[in-house]
Parts: structure tokens; C-alpha cells; sequence
């Protein structure tokens, strides 16, 4: 009978100590390992790499130390640091925060982020789209074009990365170091092709990524931002939330640029009643119930009969649903400035 007492003390004891043993599992510790090599270009010359849809999902990447490569990641990411390349063409998948160029030269880029920076470089080319505003600081010759591309995972990456498609203000550049009578950047001519400068690529690698980079295709919508206005006369178009506010946008664009007028600037931000009184004036009452279902889409387009044009698209397509259009021609600019200042205060610009 001890004996039996024995065994059975001696297998709780061990038991027991077992159950000792086996360390407290927590949710660091069951995330996948990441090896930061996988998120990382470094050292290479004359290749062709990338990665695909899904492969970076979020993370850092660094690009360091590369020359004539053509570098293409078709993904969102969470920062992106470019270091000591040369002649280098590279395309950037939406980026949750900052994309960096550091000491590079002779690349082409087409990239979207929260945040751009370039430092020591010269002679750079960037199709951009930037929630903020783009920075240089002791580079030169850096030309500016707005983003185009498109291909089907794109939408989705840039919601994972937090960017709107309407929130782009690529040409409005500020130079920390700007020299007397030089100037370090320009915007590249409005007939530049995005794939003369970042051509598709024709590694088989990527030819399941099914892109165009044609400018009625591109995800973010081709603005001439801060080129010379070709009319006097602009117009305000404010689109309110709902679940078509995208695709109404996007087919105005495709309306009133079909018919000869330009897309000046886009921004997509969140309105208070206080502020409509101050965009919207005497009409603000009528939106306020909008405001509150989300944030607002801006356009503004411009040429001559642009009020007109746009009064005629909206009330032939899009009868019923409710939308700021700038009334006439001589209060129009009126209301692009109130709207457009109000963002800018906004941002902090």
C-alpha cells in the first residue's frame, strides 16, 4: 500500500515540476521571427529585383548601396530608406510613413508616401504621391511629377497604409536649402510618360502583377499641381461621404477631363460645421448633417467654362446626389481659395 502511495506521490511531484518547466507562452512570442535580409536591397549592380504583392506587408525596407538596378516593390511598407544609389530606377508601393533618399544620384522613381525627404542627392526624377509636403535639403536638379500606376492590389495597399488617393500634394516642394538666384527643383513638363522614366517591368517574376501606367488608369488621380494655370476661370466640386464618394470622384475626373478641363489639386479631409460656415458661407447649413458621416472629397478643375461644364456633368450623371458645386464663374476661385486655405491650416502648411 506505501508503495502504491509512492508511485502516486512520486507522479503528482513530477507532474508538478512539469508544469513548472513550460514557460508562459505571450503574444510576442508567437509572432513570426523577422529577418530584417528579407526587407533589404543592398550592394547589388546591374540587377532586376523585387518583391510581389503580399511578400513585405508593412514592414521597414532599405535600399542601400545599389547601382544600375531596376527596383520594384509592389507592396505597402512602413518606412523606406534609399542610401548611396546610383542610376537606379525604382517603383514604392504606398508607405505608411517616410520615404528617404540619402547621398543618391541619376534615379527614377515612382513612389506614395506620408512623408518624402531628400537629402545630398542631385539629379533625381520622382513620380510622387505625398500626403505632405515634399522636402529637399543640400540636393539639386530634383524634378517632380505626379504619381501614375495602377495595378489591381494597389487600392488595397493604400489603405493599408493609411493614404488617401486624393491627399497628394506633389509639387508643393519646400527646399531647406535653397541658393540665391538657383533653384534646386522644378516640376518635370506635363507631357512627361511615367513609363519612359519607370518602364513596366519584363522580368517573368513580375509578370503576374498585372500594371498600366496610363494616366486615366493611374489609382491616384493626375493633378497639374502647381503648374501655370492654362484659365482664370476654376471650379470647386465637394463630394460627402457615403459609399460611392470614391467612384463619383473618380468619375467626374474622367467627365470633366474628357471634355478638355484639368484636375488642379485633390484633397480628401474631415470638415466640422464651423468650418463649412467658413468654405460653404451662406449654403453651409444645407451639409451639415453630411459632415458628419465622414470626410469630404475636393476637386478643383480649371479652363474656361469650367463652372458650367461641371454644373452640366453633375446634374446629367449624378442627378440626386448631393454635391458642392461652385454656383458661377466669378465666385468660383473664391470658393477654391476658402476651401484650399482652410486645408492648408489644417495640415499645417
Amino acid at each position: 500500500m506505501g508503495c502504491c502511495f509512492s508511485k502516486r506521490r512520486k507522479s503528482e511531484k513530477e507532474a508538478k515540476t512539469e508544469g513548472e518547466e513550460q514557460p508562459k507562452l505571450y503574444s510576442w512570442d508567437q509572432r513570426e521571427k523577422v529577418d530584417p535580409k528579407d526587407y533589404m536591397f543592398s550592394g547589388l549592380k546591374d540587377e532586376t529585383v523585387g518583391r510581389l504583392p503580399g511578400k513585405v506587408a508593412g514592414q521597414q525596407f532599405v535600399i542601400q548601396d545599389c547601382e544600375n538596378c531596376n527596383i520594384y516593390i509592389f507592396d505597402h511598407s512602413a518606412t523606406i530608406t534609399i542610401d548611396d544609389c546610383t542610376n537606379c530606377i525604382l517603383f514604392l508601393g504606398p508607405v505608411k510613413g517616410s520615404v528617404f533618399f540619402r547621398n543618391c544620384r541619376d534615379c527614377k522613381c515612382t513612389l506614395a508616401c506620408q512623408q518624402f525627404r531628400v537629402r545630398d542627392c542631385r539629379k533625381l526624377e520622382v513620380f510622387l504621391c505625398c500626403a505632405t509636403q515634399p522636402i529637399i535639403e543640400s540636393s539639386t536638379n530634383i524634378k517632380f511629377g505626379c504619381f501614375q500606376w495602377y495595378y489591381p492590389e494597389l487600392a488595397a495597399q493604400f489603405k493599408d497604409a493609411g493614404l488617401s488617393i486624393f491627399n497628394n500634394i506633389w509639387s508643393h516642394v519646400h527646399d531647406f536649402t535653397p541658393v540665391s538666384g538657383e533653384l534646386n527643383w522644378s516640376i518635370l513638363p506635363e507631357s512627361a510618360v511615367v513609363q519612359d522614366y519607370v518602364p513596366i517591368p519584363t522580368a517573368e517574376e513580375f509578370k503576374a502583377v498585372r500594371i498600366s501606367t496610363e494616366a486615366n488608369r493611374s489609382i491616384v488621380p493626375v493633378s497639374r499641381g502647381q503648374r501655370q494655370k492654362s484659365s482664370d476661370e476654376s471650379c470647386l466640386v465637394v463630394l460627402f461621404a457615403d459609399d460611392y464618394a470614391t467612384a463619383n470622384a473618380r468619375k467626374l475626373i474622367d467627365e470633366m477631363v474628357g471634355k478638355g478641363f484639368f484636375l488642379v489639386q485633390t484633397k480628401e479631409m474631415s470638415m466640422k460645421a464651423e468650418d463649412a460656415q467658413r468654405v460653404f458661407r451662406e449654403k453651409a447649413s444645407d451639409y451639415f448633417l453630411l459632415l458628419n458621416k465622414g470626410p469630404v472629397i475636393a476637386l478643383e478643375f480649371n479652363g474656361d467654362g469650367a463652372v458650367e461644364g461641371c454644373h452640366h456633368i453633375v446634374n446629367e450623371i449624378f442627378n440626386g446626389t448631393k454635391m458642392f458645386v461652385s454656383e458661377k464663374k466669378e465666385t468660383a476661385s473664391g470658393d477654391v481659395d476658402s476651401f484650399y486655405n482652410f486645408a492648408e491650416i489644417q495640415m499645417g502648411i
